[in-house]
């Protein structure tokens, strides 16, 4: 069993930055970050795997960047740049069983996920 809590949303105004924290109970190889929005499905954000490398989505590369602290159990997600098309609740999510997963960007991979925070950007 595995817990993780994120933290660090907000409202910002559009060009302003977030960092999203997510402690783990326990380290995992494989963590990532997700967002959603009413009515639409869960979006990979970015992720890192058991080397310590990480991926993030196209569509935010440039301006959001993960980042681990292993020792801390801790993922961080910093966000620059932020616009409204940012708003949406983040999730972290942790899927402790592999150490690399070539389908880091599906929601289904992952076993553990955190109650979401909420990222809201005003124009």
């Amino acid at each position: 069993q595995v817990q993780v809590v994120e933290s660090g949303g907000g409202s910002v105004q559009s060009g302003g930055s977030l960092r999203l924290s997510c402690v783990g109970s326990r380290y995992t190889y494989c963590m990532g970050w997700f967002r959603q929005v009413p009515g639409k499905e869960r979006d990979w954000i970015g992720s890192v795997d058991g080397h310590g490398r990480t991926n993030v989505s196209e569509s935010v590369k440039g301006r959001f960047t993960v980042s681990r602290i292993k020792a801390e159990n801790t993922l961080y997600l910093q966000m620059n740049d932020l616009k409204p098309d940012d708003t949406a609740t983040y999730f972290c999510a942790a899927d402790p069983g592999r150490y690399y997963n070539a389908k880091m960007f599906c929601p289904s991979e992952y076993e553990y996920w955190g109650q979401g925070t909420q990222v809201t950007v005003s124009s």
